[in-house]
């Protein structure tokens, strides 16, 4: 990403920063970026990157983060199954290609710039994987409408999962969002609250020069803790929240609860134009339920307090539907090298996306909201 002018990039990935905020923070050059220059990708990670742009002379006119994977980590569309059933048959699926932010699970253009450059760009994206004989191209998290504009060609295939989302209908407070709850659940998140509150911490929520460089040395070891029980070692490294403090602090919501001056607990959050991104949590000691509070409460109430659409908590977690997250789908494009392996793929994720759509129905049946009869 150094060697792609900031300026550049970010013309065709977030153009309406000119009048605000990205949509997506994610696929500005100074995150992607902060990956690269603080060793979260590159040299030993398993991902490197290789940005694909297209141009018109010297103009860029379309873009794509591309990574070369040698594992599949650091994803959420999980494809570990389709790698051993690969290389039990005598294939090689690693390495592999992605088209992603690494980390990231969070739905965004995946082909930055105008529509008509997404095929080319996906095919040039194929042609790399097909041309250094790759097992195959993974498109992940990108919108419904370039899946659904893409798929096929070269024979991609569509893939549907999901997560959950909580979306904004209009609340004015965190109380307005409650009253459209079941009694039950709405019983649930308030003593939820009270529960994390009678610990006796203070919580705050810090954005922008608010964040200060001693707070990461916190988050650092929430982080670490989280990281180490989750997935053995964290992704990120420690100069990467320098680096995301030097130049997103603006972009980022750090939600901290302290006891006394000590930071106890985190969570990290990305703020695009209408969605608040959340990301990471930690936690030094047990504090019951404050775990829902910092990422869940804390999330709804600083998106309602700023007029944002939707809260995205991440990567799974069915435990999210009764605070207020219902299912939703997400997507990706997957290209297969090997036409016997994409043919079971392809009836793999045909299965699959009924099971998907079933799983989103009933659970949505079973959401928190209550019920709207005639009488209301």
């Amino acid at each position: 990403m150094a060697a792609i002018p900031a300026q550049d990039w970010d013309a065709v990935a977030a153009p309406e920063q000119a009048t605000g905020r990205p949509i997506d923070p994610f696929t500005t050059h100074r995150f992607l970026a902060a990956l690269e220059a603080s060793g979260s990708v590159g040299t030993g990670t398993g991902w490197t990157a290789h940005p694909l742009t297209l141009h018109d002379g010297g103009r860029l006119l379309a873009a794509t983060p591309l990574y070369a994977k040698g594992h599949s980590q650091g994803e959420y569309i999980f494809d570990h199954g389709w790698a051993q059933a690969y290389e039990r048959a005598g294939g090689r699926y690693y390495p592999k290609v992605q088209v992603a932010v690494p980390f990231t699970p969070a739905t965004g253009r995946r082909f930055l710039g105008p529509d008509e450059h997404r095929a080319p760009l996906l095919r040039a994206a194929i042609a790399v994987a097909a041309q250094n004989r790759l097992s195959s191209l993974h498109v992940t998290f990108c919108t419904e409408d370039e899946a659904t504009s893409l798929a096929g060609v070269e024979g991609v295939l569509h893939r549907v999962t999901q997560q959950f989302h909580w979306e904004n209908a209009g609340y004015k407070t965190f109380d307005d969002f409650l009253a459209h709850l079941s009694s039950r659940k709405r019983k649930m998140i308030r003593k939820e609250r009270e529960t994390a509150r009678a610990a006796g911490l203070t919580i705050r929520a810090l954005t922008g020069d608010a964040i200060e460089p001693a707070h990461w040395d916190a988050f650092w070891q929430f982080y670490q803790d989280t990281g180490a029980r989750k997935w053995g070692t964290p992704y990120l490294t420690r100069a990467a929240f320098d680096r995301l403090h030097e130049t997103m602090r603006a972009d980022m919501l750090l939600v901290l609860a302290f006891d006394g001056n000590r930071a106890v607990a985190g969570a990290l959050n990305f703020i695009g134009r209408d969605t608040l991104f959340g990301r990471y949590w930690g936690c030094i000691a047990d504090y019951p339920c404050l775990h829902f509070e910092l990422c869940y409460y804390q999330a709804i109430d600083w998106a309602i307090a700023n007029g944002l659409q939707r809260v995205e908590a991440g990567a799974q977690g069915e435990h999210k539907l009764a605070r207020g997250y219902l299912p939703t789908p997400v997507h990706s494009l997957h290209w297969i090298a090997d036409p016997g392996f994409r043919d079971a793929v392809a009836r793999f994720l045909a299965e699959e996306r009924r099971a998907v759509d079933e799983e989103i129905e009933v659970l949505t049946q079973y959401g928190p909201f209550r019920r709207v009869t005639s009488e209301d």
